[in-house]
């Protein structure tokens, strides 16, 4: 039987604070000890693909900050990927999932606990969040979140599962904890519902860009400057509310066969102005930026500068390392720029968004 991380809301950390790049907040939380302890345990017992050690990490000249990372091993030793043939494709039991993984790789199951009442409801008697190890990491503590394995659910978002990973990054007292999420067509690895959870050290833009109010009373806004996306914000008296509008844009896009790539982070209130310094170092709420873009099918290439959930966050993971020392910030926007959707396109999609959420 696996280890459990019971958790309400009380658990969560609203004193998180990030000024001049740096962290202020708590020492490390419950949550934080249990996935970074778990993870170097399997690192020390040689259960990934290869030993991550410090890797080389440099900031990109220019106004976006890009975190350039080499990760050459990632690229070489990795579990090749499916190829996937559609965004709404069913899950396939003979292909890999994580129902065929090493126990040994599981650090944690998730359990919430439902205040109220005299009976305590935990939420994994609805569908259990299984956390393991990534064995091919990006970054130190690098794993995925699983709901429920045995429900063989395909690679499309959920309501438990944002909640759920909303409520991981509240339960983290470091600002530099992330959750993500890559749809089929998005560069989505494996067609069993997941999200990747990691720490890096840096700061990304993403955590304040300026923002505009579309829906705001459903935590709904457009993300101002490049890349273009979406973004919904929450602290921790919304969640769940926050949790089901993001269902409703990411069904909406899943109807339609919009790929799309999530980035759940500690950030700032939205603005669509400068801030003041003390708005601007806030990080007690969570942003989950919504990136639709265009799909790419087929299997990745390894080699290859893949725009996924990372990259368009501003974190840049590179498995060679030509590309990590040339690349230049023009560089990278001019491959970003390729998968993201026509002006056109877009911003046809934010009214219908808009409109969409406004009726429902």
């Amino acid at each position: 039987m696996s280890l459990q991380f019971v958790y309400s809301s009380r658990d969560f950390v609203a004193d998180v604070r990030r000024c001049n790049g740096n962290r202020l907040g708590s020492p490390a939380t419950e949550f934080d000890a249990t996935v970074q302890a778990g993870w170097t345990d399997r690192m020390t017992r040689g259960l990934f693909r290869y030993h991550l050690g410090d890797l080389q990490t440099r900031i990109l000249l220019g106004p976006h900050g890009f975190v350039a990372q080499l990760n050459i091993e990632r690229g070489i030793e990795r579990r090749k990927p499916q190829e996937m043939l559609s965004i709404q494709q069913e899950f396939n039991g003979k292909q890999f999932n994580f129902n065929k993984i090493n126990p040994e790789e599981i650090i944690v199951e998730m359990i919430k606990e439902v205040e109220g009442g005299n009976k305590k409801r935990a939420l994994h008697e609805l569908c259990r969040m299984v956390v393991l190890v990534n064995v091919s990491p990006l970054e130190f503590g690098h794993c995925l979140l699983v709901p429920d394995p045995s429900r063989c659910f395909p690679q499309v978002m959920t309501h438990f599962a944002i909640q759920a990973g909303i409520e991981s990054v509240l339960l983290s007292s470091d600002p530099g904890f992330r959750v993500g999420f890559n749809s089929l067509g998005a560069f989505a690895s494996v067609n069993h519902l997941h999200l990747h959870g990691y720490y890096l050290d840096h700061e990304l833009k993403v955590e304040s860009r300026p923002a505009k109010p579309l829906v705001p009373e459903k935590g709904f806004y457009r993300l101002l400057d490049f890349p273009e996306g979406f973004l919904f914000y929450t602290e921790s008296d919304r969640v769940e509310k926050v949790a089901e509008a993001i269902c409703q844009v990411t069904d909406f896009l899943v109807g339609r066969n919009i790929a799309h790539n999530l980035f759940v982070t500690r950030g700032c209130p939205p603005c669509d102005r400068p801030q003041n310094e003390k708005d601007h170092c806030s990080r007690k709420g969570v942003r989950i930026a919504v990136w639709p873009r265009t799909a790419c099918f087929g299997a990745k290439e390894q080699s290859a500068f893949n725009v996924a959930l990372c990259e368009l966050a501003g974190h840049l993971p590179f498995m060679n390392k030509k590309d990590y020392e040339f690349n230049t910030e023009k560089d990278v926007i001019d491959i970003i720029q390729r998968y993201l959707l026509p002006d056109s396109e877009f911003h046809m999609l934010e009214q219908q968004l808009t409109r969409h959420l406004m009726d429902v």
